[in-house]
């Protein structure tokens, strides 16, 4: 099925995009390019397996291999996600931990209500929703925060590398304020102008660090996840 027809159907079904992107979408199939990304896409393993098995994109595979490698997630636990829209992380944090758990998104985008989950729309880098986020914290550490986040690509490295690390930053500076001692943190980082010093700073506020590059992670992108565990505070 060619993408115009994909797209079209997508429209008229159930789906958990927001209006905005499916507009995003219908504007695409206009130009060649983006017509080649989108019979791509549509016809990539993960958004099949995504549309199989319910996961709002493809990316939550990712996040399932860094959990069969890592086991983060347990039955119980808070987890605050950044850069959390359409959801797929959200769910499978949300799956692994429970009713008796917590999960917190939050994401500039808006995202489709999820059962048991706080969902917060706003920018990460203004005080209202992460006002709101404190709120919905009350007080309480979490156990884990996870952080999908990227920058709007301009196309120009110079402009992008630095507004990737800076949500890194951000993501890091969040665990400061309400990771537990012995918390960890999912980080996706471009490798690239300031990744090393990242990593070091992760290596100082972590006791282990490594690297992941799940499957489901184009071959082609610069993206890794860090995944940090064993949360430093200053009587840890």
């Amino acid at each position: 099925m060619p993408a115009s027809a994909l797209v079209a159907n997508a429209v008229l079904v159930d789906n958990p995009y927001p209006p905005t992107l499916l507009l995003r979408f219908s504007f695409l199939i206009k130009r060649p390019s983006s017509r080649r990304w989108l019979d791509r896409h549509f016809r990539d393993e993960y958004v099949k397996r995504a549309q199989c098995d319910g996961y709002r994109s493809r990316a939550a595979y990712k996040l399932l291999e860094i959990q069969e490698k890592d086991r983060l997630l347990r039955p119980g636990l808070r987890v605050v996600d950044l850069g959390a829209a359409p959801g797929g992380w959200t769910q499978v944090a949300a799956d692994w931990v429970g009713q008796g758990g917590r999960v917190m998104g939050l994401d500039l985008l808006p995202i489709a209500p999820l059962a048991g989950v706080v969902l917060i729309q706003g920018d990460f880098r203004d005080p209202g929703p992460l006002a709101e986020l404190r709120n919905a914290l009350d007080g309480e550490p979490v156990d884990l925060v996870l952080s999908d986040m990227a920058p709007n690509v301009s196309g120009i490295a110079a402009v992008d590398q630095p507004r990737a690390i800076y949500l890194c930053e951000l993501a890091l500076d969040l665990c400061r304020e309400v990771l537990k001692p012995g918390g960890a943190l999912v980080v996706k980082v471009f490798q690239g102008a300031g990744f090393d010093p990242y990593l070091g700073a992760l290596r100082a506020a972590f006791r282990r660090v490594v690297s992941r590059k799940p499957k489901a992670s184009r071959a082609e992108s610069r993206e890794v996840y860090l995944v940090a565990q064993g949360f430093r505070t200053e009587r840890s």
